[in-house]
């Protein structure tokens, strides 16, 4: 190596040091921080109602990058969609065994459902959540409907089924914005 590229190295290394103890810094220094735990409401955990800001020098009313204060007004609790839809979604669909729930991208898929009244017949469903505001058109939901038939084949489902699906979950999230204001 020339001695050009032992300085570089040097001097990338050394700018890498002072900028990651300098962003160290500004979040420690003078940072008021409020833990919020999980509160336990009817045998459920939900997100604690302490709104309060976030102050420090990043965040908060003293010039950091998110001026102002940070308040929860729309029920994300920490996810990327609004809360009340996800706990109410995930709530509604309880009774299947679910696949995959994405809280960030708003997603839930279960699995196969069968019902002991219909053995010959199963259900799997797919959430979308897709606005952080509590809003009717903010959830979508899609059902898919297999009978046995010689082996599991498609069976159209009526659109009706999805909409109830999907008041229910807009009844539910409602009671919990409710519950929560209470």
């Amino acid at each position: 190596m020339t001695d050009k590229t032992i300085g570089k190295h040097v001097f990338f290394r050394g700018l890498a040091l002072v900028l990651a103890a300098s962003f160290l810094s500004a979040c420690t220094s003078g940072a008021n921080v409020k833990q919020s735990y999980p509160v336990e409401q009817r045998g459920r955990y939900y997100q604690s109602k302490d709104d309060t800001p976030i102050k420090g020098k990043l965040f908060g009313e003293d010039g950091g990058l998110l001026k102002g204060k940070r308040k929860n007004r729309d029920g994300g609790g920490g996810i990327g969609v609004n809360g009340y839809l996800w706990r109410a979604s995930l709530d509604t669909v309880s009774f299947m065994p679910l696949k995959s729930a994405d809280p960030f991208g708003g997603v839930i898929i279960t699995d196969w459902y069968i019902s002991e009244k219909t053995p010959n017949e199963r259900l799997k469903l797919t959430v979308y959540i897709l606005d952080r505001r509590l809003r009717a058109d903010a959830v979508r939901v899609s059902v898919f409907k297999q009978r046995r038939r010689g082996g599991w084949r498609d069976t159209p489902v009526g659109k009706d089924t999805a909409r109830k699906i999907e008041n229910q979950i807009l009844t539910r999230a409602r009671q919990l914005r409710i519950s929560h204001l209470d």
